[in-house]
């Protein structure tokens, strides 16, 4: 039978993949949008009044900015270091997707991808001049130079959905990624999926199942219960698969952001060390909003994970603010094996 023997939960946003002087370029969009907090929205400057006594000047000086930055390269360094030591055959990528391929006119709760294989390229410029400021300079991290084609993992895929369907699991399916047309601002592999291949596996993909949560947006986002139930049945399904493959599972996402809670990540990371299922299932959705909602890949890699005897710890944890209200993107390592 199959065998899970490397577990990751790992950030994978711009911040990652920008300067110290580049991760203020988001902070024009921080001051535009309304941002959730422990359940509720606030603007941005009732924001910064309420948690004003916080002191995030000092958090986020170039200096400060320059010494978080190198921490998180030193993070993704070491998620690759026990990628290359640990050398699994296959993997499983928990993630989601931001409008990159699933449009409001269709938006599954979870989607497996079957395919045989899967693609990415460098973004059109036409295509590339619609990103965000901020955006834009961190596409390196997502996208190689010239296009190329990814090894899928359609047998285990079929297998989870066969799985579903008796669980009462009703997974969309996706056999190639869609075209978007000329207007959309994406093309090929969402960057949840494809940040993990190219800064963690160094562009040397092994065989894939992608499984796309639709974390962000409203009304089906999945319950914390439903993606740990999900991650569950996916380690079912690598347990039973009549293979002797080494199995990856990864979590693609999170942690807090836009507005960063410290307390909330740090429930987190406890609740993964100690394996503690009953606070991963009673997250509440008002928590689970905007970048945080991506805490629901992490959930679906624990329902994976819990059940094997691989142990570990936090490589890293490191909030990276970059305003007076304390918004940014926490980021954060955790590896098993």
């Amino acid at each position: 039978m199959a065998e899970i023997v490397l577990g990751m939960w790992t950030t994978h946003g711009p911040i990652l993949n920008t300067t110290p002087e580049e991760w203020m370029l988001r902070v024009i969009n921080d001051k535009r949008i309304p941002h959730w907090f422990r359940g509720e929205q606030y603007s941005f400057e009732e924001l910064t009044a309420l948690r004003k006594d916080e002191n995030f000047a000092a958090q986020f000086t170039l200096k400060e900015r320059t010494r978080r930055h190198a921490r998180c390269q030193a993070g993704v360094a070491k998620l690759a270091e026990i990628w290359k030591q640990v050398k699994p055959d296959v993997a499983v990528i928990m993630g989601n997707d931001q409008r990159e391929l699933v449009m409001p006119s269709l938006q599954p709760m979870f989607t497996v991808y079957h395919g045989d294989t899967f693609w990415q390229q460098p973004l059109p410029e036409e295509k590339s001049a619609k990103l965000p400021i901020g955006i834009k300079e961190s596409e390196w991290a997502y996208r190689p130079e010239q296009e190329v084609i990814w090894p899928g993992l359609p047998q285990l895929a079929h297998k989870v959905i066969e799985k579903g369907q008796v669980q009462g699991f009703d997974f969309a399916a996706s056999s190639e990624w869609p075209d978007m047309g000329d207007n959309h601002h994406h093309v090929g592999t969402p960057h949840a999926f494809s940040w993990v291949i190219r800064r963690v596996m160094e562009d040397a993909a092994v065989p894939i199942l992608p499984i796309i949560s639709n974390t962000f947006f409203p009304p089906n986002q999945p319950t914390s219960r439903r993606c740990f139930e999900m991650g569950q049945l996916v380690g079912e399904c690598i347990r039973e698969w009549d293979s002797d493959l080494k199995v990856a599972v990864f979590g693609s996402g999170g942690m807090s952001h836009f507005t960063i809670d410290e307390n909330l990540d740090q429930q987190f990371l406890k609740s993964l060390q100690t394996r503690d299922k009953d606070f991963l299932t009673a997250v509440p959705q008002n928590i689970l909003m905007q970048g945080t909602s991506e805490y629901r890949n992490w959930i679906a890699a624990a329902g994976a994970l819990f059940d094997t005897n691989l142990k570990g710890d936090t490589i890293d944890y490191i909030p990276c603010y970059r305003s007076e209200a304390g918004t940014g993107t926490a980021q954060g390592f955790v590896s098993w094996s």
